[in-house]
């Protein structure tokens, strides 16, 4: 099993400051910057709409077999529905499988099942309201008798069905703009209190210092926390410090495990946060934030043709599967169907649809991904998602292996983004010194957030560094013979313990032999994709391409010391956590073996594909011998 899979807790080597040991280079000065608003404001929680949702009782005991109430424009901003509110018309309205729209007067119809979530798409240029903590709250939970008797509560009993469920929202210029700032906050997932402390003074504060994301918000996009649902509060006490509502959709590990059916194994999850699936407009963008998480999965839903063995005992190895379930697919199929043609799609789900970490795996990927995609054919669109841990820029016409082999796909039809992890490799590694821990990633990405600039119904992606501007977009290593020699050793070490670790000496130096035995210099440029260029200038000299390890054409992981980061490996292997041992963003450029003796320096230049460059230097000297 996987790292991303399983996740054990990693064992973190000290708490003193980042050394420099692996410090190879890291720092990027850029040339053209994307759009970012850096400056704190004070106005979003002086001014947010905050409020909630609107459930009438019923006084008379008569059944219902239908909901009804109303969505209304809340002038007073008190959450009632008075006489002199408006209804507004044309918002979708869902049960979690039905999808209407708002009459005239604002009102809608929905059929009535148990354990259903009522909920309204905010349209475009309205607000729905946001709690003390900035989370949205847009959605009714209906469980007459409550959940099962579950660890963490899940949802109490709400009795019968309410006279009205009405839903209040209010004009917003910031969500009806079509310039836009929507951050995606990957795998926050705090274990334990030390932890949501981490993600404070990490990418949190990083969040409360910007301004520019008000209208679409943050939408953190699944394993929220880390097993201990009853840490959600910890996590809306983050999220008051933010400055745009909070949005939440479900991971593996916000699950109810002690759930006996899938129908009640985010029960506490949306109890405290959010459906378990929902959509929502801002500008000419339609968000729709997907469960793919199935648990406990089972023998003859997920496991028909016998590539999901994990599925095969519920009841005795409960585990779970990406997959949508058929209430779902149905819903998606409705909402999709009354968005405009020309609205952005953005795909949000923790498990991704596909990714490059897991392309092998049919468990870490959608079962339905095909019939996804067959809804949302001829429309512009984006998947991001969470999970893997790691950073993914897949363009339009990207091919793994794994998911020609799996579910015969010949290329990715619009682009897929991995958003990384708020976490990173699970706090793993040292604390810096702002007192989070470094947790450079499977992939040799750190810690950060992905945030989608749009502008209309395009977009440009943006990748921030935790603790980091925005300048910060790559890091560089060199691969040697000694470095690689080190990789072997150290991993053995590792594993017995015997005798004096092996030391990685004097990581910038390299000695004759190690550039007769072939030196790359590494770039690992984090959003760098199909199109994006790396080129390196040595010593003031001419310009020259440099190979990226991963085209994504077709073929298989390539694995190893000889594709890894280096950079991140010298981390990983003294300090714990995952292995940077395979990426798709890494390049390579060899460097002469005929270089002569002293200090040198290389300018390294990435492009991504919009044209943005980032250009960063790595200085490092070559002796006869070490």
């Amino acid at each position: 099993m996987r790292p991303s899979v399983r996740e054990p807790r990693k064992v973190r080597a000290g708490v003193t400051a980042l050394a420099a040991l692996a410090v190879v280079g890291s720092g990027t000065v850029i040339a053209t910057a994307p759009d970012a608003v850096a400056d704190p404001v004070s106005t979003w929680n002086d001014s947010a709409y905050r409020g909630q949702v609107e459930v009438v009782r019923a006084q008379d005991g008569t059944e219902r077999s239908v909901l009804r109430g109303k969505v209304f424009v809340d002038r007073d901003r008190d959450s009632v529905s008075d006489a002199n509110e408006r209804g507004l018309r044309g918002v979708l309205v869902s049960n979690g499988r039905d999808v209407v729209t708002t009459d005239s007067r604002g009102r809608y119809e929905l059929p009535v099942y148990d354990n259903m979530t009522v909920f309204i798409t905010q349209p475009s240029g309205y607000q729905v309201p946001v709690d003390e903590h900035n989370v949205a709250q847009f959605h009714y939970n209906h469980l007459p008798e409550g959940s099962p008797d579950l660890r963490y509560g899940g949802i109490a009993p709400t009795g019968p069905v309410p006279a009205a469920v009405n839903f209040p929202v209010v004009r917003s210029r910031v969500t009806q703009d079509r310039k836009q700032h929507c951050v995606i906050g990957g795998d926050l997932q705090t274990y334990d209190k030390t932890e949501v402390s981490y993600a404070r003074k990490g990418a949190i504060n990083d969040l409360a210092q910007r301004s520019d994301y008000q209208g679409c918000g943050t939408l953190f996009i699944g394993d929220v926390v880390g097993d201990d649902l009853s840490l959600y509060p910890d996590v809306k006490n983050l999220t008051s410090v933010l400055n745009g509502p909070a949005r939440f959709l479900p991971g593996n590990h916000d699950l109810d495990f002690d759930a006996e059916t899938a129908e009640h194994s985010f029960d506490t999850f949306r109890a405290q946060l959010a459906p378990a699936y929902y959509s929502y407009d801002v500008g000419d963008v339609h968000v729709v934030a997907l469960n793919t998480v199935r648990y406990p999965c089972t023998p003859d839903v997920d496991n028909a043709d016998g590539l999901r063995p994990n599925c095969d005992d519920p009841e005795n190895k409960p585990a779970y599967n990406g997959r949508l379930d058929e209430r779902q697919l149905a819903w998606l199929e409705q909402d999709l169907a009354r968005v405009p043609k020309n609205k952005l799609v953005v795909i949000a789900s923790h498990i991704g649809l596909l990714n490059y970490a897991d392309e092998g795996s049919p468990v870490h990927q959608v079962d339905q991904v095909r019939e996804v995609y067959r809804l949302l054919e001829g429309r512009k669109a984006v998947a991001v998602s969470g999970h893997s841990h790691s950073i993914e820029n897949m363009r339009t016409g990207d091919l793994a292996k794994g998911w020609r082999d799996l579910f015969g796909l010949e290329g990715l039809p619009f682009p897929h983004i991995t958003a990384g992890a708020i976490s990173g490799d699970w706090y793993s590694g040292q604390l810096t010194e702002d007192g989070y821990p470094v947790a450079v990633g499977r992939d040799g990405g750190r810690p950060g957030v992905l945030t989608l600039d749009i502008k209309g119904n395009s977009f440009t992606e943006r990748y921030t560094v935790t603790g980091q501007s925005d300048q910060v977009q790559t890091q560089l290593g060199l691969n040697t013979p000694t470095y690689r020699d080190w990789y072997v050793a150290r991993q053995e070490w590792n594993r017995t313990r015997d005798g004096a670790a092996p030391e990685l000496v004097e990581p910038t130096v390299v000695s004759r032999a190690d550039l007769k035995g072939t030196t790359w210099l590494t770039t690992n440029f984090w959003m760098g994709s199909t199109g994006s260029t790396v080129e390196v200038s040595l010593d003031g000299g001419p310009a020259r391409k440099a190979v990226r390890t991963q085209r994504m054409r077709g073929e298989d992981q390539f694995v190893g010391p000889e594709w890894s980061d280096p950079h991140a490996v010298a981390q990983q292997l003294v300090h714990g956590g995952s292995l940077a041992d395979r990426s798709m963003h890494l390049w390579r450029f060899e460097l002469p073996a005929d270089l002569a003796v002293g200090a040198h320096e290389a300018k390294v230049t990435a492009t991504d594909v919009h044209g943005r460059t980032f250009t960063d230097v790595l200085a490092f000297e070559v002796v006869e011998q070490r």
